[in-house]
């Protein structure tokens, strides 16, 4: 007799305030009365967390193997033979893994065998995936993964380490079509297995507002790194004062470029125009949004290669009704269509940048229009309600080769 379907979901670190849609994906799923357990290779760390993690009632297990010892591997290893009778041969395909990944994976092949797990799956391509593949391979269940941005663009990604993990999953999903063509494109990747499923919304909870009035005020969200594009944001925002163009700019998220940001603010002598605000919760982001005239998406291709997928942030504006400007960067373009959805411009040049906040704050009935478009695109694309019966669909494919057949160093 065939198991129930049950899904463990292997996480680099649970809860993390950034992954809102890991969060949501989660929810859906349950929703639809599907059994989750989550495994979280690492503690929490984060000041603030969405408030919908309340809401999750998949039990979690923390599977952490920072000060690994060697009695906690052996003792480990033990406990998998109890669950597994052929550990000892399946444990060869480990050569040359981290051992704190062994272990980790080890851990959770147990739990997968006592919980009735019948398939893994992760998010990002790095180490999570590792996890979830060798322990997958140990307990005899399919995963799969979901590829975001870093973990395929970023210049360390070894390609065919990509693949090998590419190959040996069910499927893998990722967000974008930009993506989608990425991800088939690489020698050797099994193409067909590549999906990509967008990240949903739960648009009950996003009510749209027309921004016919809203204060000249400029918002955008997430963490101070490169990719992120702030500082053209602030040199828009110099332009935008220099003319004369009465507005202010809210950046919220923190990084480690936020030294660095406050130092160019202040340079600029723009501390009564820009405002850094940190992290906040996540119901204070979603009010910031919603009560303002423009969603600045100005996102760029970092030196090292690293890019955003697409923003969860974009989606959610749209859905609240404030138009966004974004850049033409990997996903942006499939849901911010110039002069339909919002408005599009080139990576990494403030002068366009500043054009367009220009335009959207003097120009209430343009607001609406686009407002209007976008949150009818949301609705065909982006509900999560209709997002989720394909992912777990994918839940159930077979795999059509050993997942470690490729062997399992990455």
């Amino acid at each position: 007799m065939s198991l129930p379907p049950r899904v463990g979901y292997v996480l680099k670190r649970y809860p993390r305030y950034s992954e809102t849609f890991v969060v949501n994906e989660i929810l859906a799923l349950e929703q639809t009365g599907l059994a989750i357990s989550i495994f979280s290779l690492r503690t929490p760390e984060d000041g603030h967390f969405q408030d919908a993690i309340s809401r999750v009632r998949a039990p979690v297990a923390y599977h952490v193997a920072s000060g690994l010892r060697g009695d906690d591997f052996w003792r480990a290893l033990s406990d998998a033979s109890a669950w597994v009778d052929d550990i000892e041969d399946r444990l060869r395909a480990a050569r040359g893994m981290d051992v704190r990944h062994v272990f980790q994976a080890l851990r959770i092949a147990c739990d997968v065998r006592r919980l009735g797990i019948t398939h893994l799956h992760s998010h990002f391509a790095t180490e999570a995936t590792d996890v979830a593949r060798l322990a997958a391979w140990f307990a005899s269940v399919p995963y799969s993964f979901t590829a975001h941005a870093k973990d395929i663009f970023h210049d360390s990604v070894d390609a065919a380490a990509l693949v090998s993990k590419m190959r040996g999953a069910a499927a893998i999903v990722t967000v974008s079509d930009y993506n989608a063509r990425f991800l088939r494109g690489l020698p050797g990747a099994p193409a067909k297995r590549v999906v990509r499923i967008y990240n949903g919304l739960p648009l009950e909870e996003f009510a749209f507002t027309e921004p016919a009035i809203r204060p000249r005020r400029i918002v955008s969200v997430g963490r101070l790194v490169e990719k992120k594009g702030f500082s053209v944001l602030i040199e828009a925002c110099a332009q935008l004062r220099a003319a004369g163009v009465e507005h202010r700019c809210e950046i919220i998220g923190g990084g480690h470029l936020e030294d660095a940001l406050r130092a160019r603010i202040r340079a600029g002598g723009l501390e009564d125009t820009i405002e850094l605000l940190g992290p906040l919760p996540r119901r204070a982001v979603i009010e910031r949004v919603r009560n303002a005239a423009v969603l600045a998406a100005p996102c760029v291709t970092g030196a090292d290669g690293n890019r955003d997928g697409l923003p969860t942030v974009v989606l959610e504006a749209m859905a609240l009704g404030t138009p966004c400007v974004a850049t033409n960067v990997t996903g942006l373009p499939e849901i911010v269509r110039d002069g339909q959805t919002g408005l599009l411009i080139p990576e990494g040049r403030a002068e366009p940048l500043a054009a367009a906040i220009e335009c959207l704050l003097g120009d209430g009935p343009l607001r609406v229009r686009l407002a209007r478009s976008a949150r009818r695109q949301v609705e065909a694309s982006f509900d999560m309600r209709s997002n989720i019966g394909a992912l777990r669909r994918l839940f159930g494919a077979d795999v059509d080769e050993a997942p470690l057949a490729a062997g399992a160093s990455s």
